[in-house]
C-alpha cells in the first residue's frame, strides 16, 4: 500500500513530536538504554553499560545519568571541569591551549614529577620504542636526546605542529603513526569507530558534520587542550578538542585525536535533555565513549570483557566525581 504524501508528513511529524517531547523515548531510539525512569535515575548513581559489540581494536561504553540544573549548566561545567583535582583519574596534567598552538603551551612537561609513570614516557622517547606513536619525520627530532630536559623541546615542536594541523585541517590533517613502518591514521580510526555505531552516527550526524570529526576542519569552534595521562602505568601525552552545541539540540563531543601511546584515538559524545526530576529542573545526560587501541586487537572472550569492564569502571568513576563536583558535594 502506498502512503499518501500528506499521511507520510503526519507520520513524520508525529515521530518528531514524540522524540522532542519524550527524552526517554529519544534516548531509547539510539542507545542501549531501552527503558529508564527519570525520577529513579535522579536518585541513583550513573548507569554505565557495555555498548554494542565492536570488532577489532575498538571498544564502546555507554552511560546515563540525571544531574541537577539545565543542560546549559552541564555544558559549562563540562567545559570548565579540571580532572587533575582527582588523583584516581590518573590525569597528571591538563592545560588549555586557547586555540594558540605555540611551543610555550607545552613547556609544562618540565613540571611533571620524576616518578615511574613519567620515566616510562622518557624511556620510550629515548629508545624510539615501537609503542611510541609518532611519524617518521617526528622521530628524527629525537636523535641523541636523553632525559626529560632534552626531550621537552622536540615534543613541544611535535605537539605544536599537530595542533596547528588540527586547527587548519581537523582530524583529517593529522600525520600517521608510522615511525615503525605500520601506518595508523587517527582520522581513519575515528571514522571506523563511528561506522560501527550506526544509530549513534545518525543521531549525531549534523553535529559531527559541524565539528568535522572524522572529516576535516568543521564550522563549529573547538576548545583545544592537552594532557599527560597515566595509561596502564605508562606516561602518555595527548591532544584533544571539545565541542558543544547548546542551542536547541544539546550535544557535545570530546575527541582525543592524538596520543603518544596507550590508544590511537578516543571519542566521547554527549546528548542532553532538559527534564523535571522530583519537581526540580534537571538534565538527562547520555554519554557514549569509544576507543581504538592496539592492545584490544587480539582480545577475545573473557579478556575482552575484562577490558570493557575496566573501561566501564573508569568512566563511572569519572562521571561520579564530575557530578559530585558540580553539585558541590
Amino acid at each position: 500500500m502506498k502512503i499518501r504524501p500528506s499521511l507520510l508528513l503526519v507520520l513524520l511529524l508525529a515521530r518528531s513530536t514524540i522524540a522532542a517531547g519524550d527524552p526517554a523515548a529519544e534516548l531509547a531510539s539510539f542507545s542501549v538504554f531501552d527503558k529508564i525512569d527519570i525520577n529513579d535515575l535522579a536518585k541513583s548513581d550513573v548507569e554505565t553499560v557495555h555498548g554494542p559489540p565492536m570488532g577489532g581494536r575498538f571498544l564502546s561504553v555507554q552511560s546515563c545519568y540525571v544531574a541537577p540544573g539545565s543542560p546549559d549548566k552541564q555544558m559549562a561545567a563540562l567545559k570548565n571541569w579540571d580532572p587533575t583535582k582527582h588523583r584516581e583519574l590518573k590525569v597528571l596534567l591538563h592545560s588549555d591551549l586557547l586555540n594558540s598552538p605555540t611551543q610555550a603551551n607545552f613547556s609544562r612537561l618540565k613540571s611533571l614529577p620524576d616518578n615511574g609513570v613519567v620515566r616510562t614516557f622518557v624511556s620510550a622517547t629515548e629508545k624510539l620504542s615501537d609503542e611510541l606513536q609518532i611519524s617518521k619525520d617526528e622521530a628524527q627530532k629525537f636523535s641523541g636526546t636523553e632525559g626529560m630536559a632534552a626531550i621537552v623541546e622536540p615534543w613541544s615542536e611535535i605537539l605544536a605542529a599537530r595542533t596547528k594541523s588540527f586547527v587548519t585541517g581537523g582530524t583529517a590533517a593529522q600525520p600517521s603513526y608510522d615511525h615503525t613502518g605500520k601506518s595508523i591514521r587517527p582520522n581513519e580510526e575515528l571514522n571506523s569507530l563511528l561506522k560501527q555505531q550506526d544509530k549513534i552516527r545518525k543521531q549525531f550526524a549534523g553535529f559531527l558534520s559541524e565539528t568535522g570529526i572524522g572529516r576535516g576542519a568543521g564550522s563549529l569552534k573547538s576548545d583545544l587542550y592537552w594532557e599527560f595521562l597515566n595509561v596502564d602505568d605508562h606516561g602518555v601525552v595527548t591532544l584533544g578538542a571539545s565541542y558543544s552545541r547548546p542551542a536547541g539540540n544539546f550535544q557535545a563531543a570530546d575527541v582525543l585525536y592524538y596520543a603518544s601511546g596507550g590508544y590511537y584515538v578516543a571519542l566521547t559524545l554527549y546528548q542532553m535533555w532538559p527534564v523535571t526530576a522530583d519537581g526540580k529542573s534537571a538534565t538527562l545526560v547520555w554519554r557514549g565513549d569509544m576507543i581504538s587501541a592496539a592492545s584490544l586487537e587480539d582480545l577475545h572472550g573473557v579478556e575482552r570483557l575484562g577490558s570493557e569492564s575496566a573501561m566501564m569502571k573508569d568512566i563511572s568513576k569519572a562521571v561520579t566525581l564530575f557530578r559530585s563536583d558540580i553539585s558541590g558535594r
